[in-house]
């Protein structure tokens, strides 16, 4: 696979709206074209200059755009997204937490449902959101492209349905991003070669903006205008790498009203906690008059490992608009700035009490339907390890002989590259790319969360575990304290689940079930194991495809720390995965 380089990279957004009969019952079908071409006309895109942090450097821009642009639907449309790709490097878009019912085709991870796009190839993503509204968000899924490559997916409620919190004033996308003066393609392909942790990024950022507390960033700083007495609705995404992160904004109250596109129980708080990949929805009620000040809004990572991260702080701005008059001069520069305050950076009692407060509706407009009888139990230990150094090198991992590794279940994933999971599956040429036989626990259990094994080795495959269709699952997914204790936010494609149990230490198999919540528990496509601790999550395998789940940290993404789910056909037409396009990728 091609590295990036100092080519151009072309991206014509093309939009047109088709109206079907009955469009307010049926959805509308959305055409949204995607063009990477070259060389550059004047009304394209390219791979183009843009200055941060006093550096200037090349980055993928889709549209001219970083982020890229908002995608905008409603609950039931019809997606039709075409990405034409004219470069030297390969592509995948992924449309992270879309349920891609029985389109799993159109999921996007590279060598898993598709293989990428590769140069003169086009591919339509062609999707329908069911039963889905909310904030998620669309990104490149291969290699570290999604350092830039992003943008977020707004679903609106169908016509004439009503959100469950008041009626917002105006809606904002926020979306947390990390910034990288070096390629970020050659940061991880460093860090893969020598067996080390990455470099880490250079800054974070509010919608590509870094803000005034990074050098030379004054100028570019993301500023939210609003006025006196409204309520905002702000659609936060955390698109970063590989950090989770604190956010807040200073003498203001937030109101959390969804989470990964799910309605939860509105509850209040200052600061928000997102891992990377999730998506979190508040509502943001201004002051009912003009305070004479303006306030930072700031995100800053959480972490409890022992590696090196981007430990610094963005700031954005919060100003209010205020009409002059004859005795009032509007003069923002002359207004105090008011600064809040943010958790230790491994406060994990603080992301331990945040997450337990997330709690589904579970009303009759919108009912938690989590599995009451469990067919499958699965309990997976997700962590750190090693691998070792390839003869006559010397690495820079925990040891001069070591790589860094990740795991589930002791199994770090090895992607194919002739052809994708779902494709081989699908053609029935599984037996040549994959294996059935990942493991449903720990072959060798040990004391998970407290003093590690002295053998750290992981075993590479690419082991698939097999549904049959409309299995209910509880699947327990057990952090480990090799190679240091850190939380691993998961992410599995093509389902949403519901979080039914969490905790500190080894899970208790006897005692803590009895502490599940399956009345109201949170509905998410994207979860934080907890640091040292374990979750508990159960979801019904409706949706027949190859489904891939990994830790949405990008390193521990590229170190292994993934699996895939099988899911076969039903017995009825509906239940079955269709032919793939005419125009899918070939690798």
């Amino acid at each position: 696979m091609a590295m990036w380089g100092l080519h151009y990279l072309l991206v014509a957004f093309l939009i047109t709206i088709t109206y079907g009969i009955n469009a307010e019952s049926a959805g509308i079908t959305r055409h949204y074209t995607f063009h990477s071409l070259t060389p550059i006309p004047l009304w394209q895109i390219q791979l183009k200059n843009i200055t941060r942090l006093c550096k200037t450097k090349s980055i993928v821009a889709v549209n001219g755009k970083f982020p890229g642009p908002k995608v905008t639907a409603r609950e039931g449309d019809n997606l039709q997204i075409k990405v034409v790709n004219h470069v030297s490097n390969n592509i995948s878009i992924h449309w992270h937490g879309i349920r891609q019912l029985r389109s799993g085709w159109a999921d996007g991870p590279s060598y898993v449902t598709q293989c990428p796009i590769q140069t003169g190839q086009s591919y339509v993503y062609n999707f329908t959101i069911i039963g889905q509204r909310g904030t998620l968000w669309w990104h490149a899924h291969i290699q570290w492209m999604r350092a830039t490559v992003y943008g977020p997916l707004i679903i609106l409620p169908k016509l004439y349905q009503h959100y469950p919190f008041p009626k917002p004033y105006k809606q904002v996308p926020i979306i947390f991003g990390e910034w990288f003066n070096a390629d970020p393609q050659a940061v991880v392909q460093q860090a893969l070669q020598t067996g080390a942790g990455p470099n880490a990024s250079d800054a974070h950022t509010f919608n590509g903006l870094p803000g005034p507390l990074y050098n030379c960033s004054t100028k570019d700083t993301y500023k939210l205008v609003v006025k006196p007495g409204k309520t905002y609705l702000l659609r936060l995404i955390n698109a970063a790498l590989d950090d989770e992160l604190f956010f807040t904004i200073a003498n203001h109250t937030l109101t959390v009203v969804e989470a990964d596109a799910s309605y939860v129980k509105p509850f209040q708080t200052n600061i928000v906690l997102l891992g990377p990949g999730q998506t979190t929805n508040v509502l943001l009620k201004t002051k009912p008059i003009y305070p004479n000040a303006t306030f930072y809004m700031l995100a800053r990572p959480y972490f409890t490992g022992q590696g090196t991260i981007d430990n610094t702080t963005v700031a954005g701005i919060l100003k209010y608009h205020h009409k002059p008059t004859s005795n009032h001069f509007n003069s923002s520069k002359n207004l105090p700035v008011i600064n809040p305050s943010l958790p230790p950076i491994n406060s994990t009692s603080y992301a331990a009490n945040f997450t337990k407060m997330f709690r589904s509706l579970a009303n009759s407009r919108f009912p938690a339907n989590v599995p009451k009888i469990v067919d499958k139990k699965f309990f997976f230990t997700v962590g750190l390890g090693t691998n070792p150094c390839p003869k006559n090198q010397t690495c820079q991992g925990p040891t001069n002989t070591t790589k860094f590794a990740a795991a589930i279940n002791n199994v770090t994933f090895i992607l194919p590259n002739t052809t994708s999971l779902l494709q081989s599956y699908f053609s029935g040429m599984s037996k040549k790319v994959f294996t059935t036989n990942f493991p449903s626990a720990p072959v060798f259990p040990f004391n998970y969360t407290g003093v590690p094994p002295n053998n750290t080795m992981v075993s590479g495959g690419t082991k698939v575990v097999v549904l049959k269709y409309n299995t209910t699952v509880e699947l327990v997914l057990q952090g480990t304290s090799i190679l240091g204790i850190e939380a691993h936010p998961i992410h599995l494609h093509g389902y949403n689940f519901y979080v039914v149990g969490q905790g500190f230490g080894n899970f208790d198999p006897t005692r803590d079930p009895k502490q599940y919540n399956l009345v109201d528990p949170v509905e998410r496509n994207t979860i934080n194991v907890p640091s040292g601790g374990w979750v508990a999550i159960r979801f019904l395998a409706d949706n027949p495809g190859v489904w891939f789940m990994h830790c949405h940290i990008e390193i521990h993404l590229s170190w292994g720390l993934t699996m895939a789910w099988v899911v076969l056909d039903g017995d009825l037409p509906n239940q079955k995965l269709p032919p793939p396009p005419s125009d899918f990728p070939t690798c």
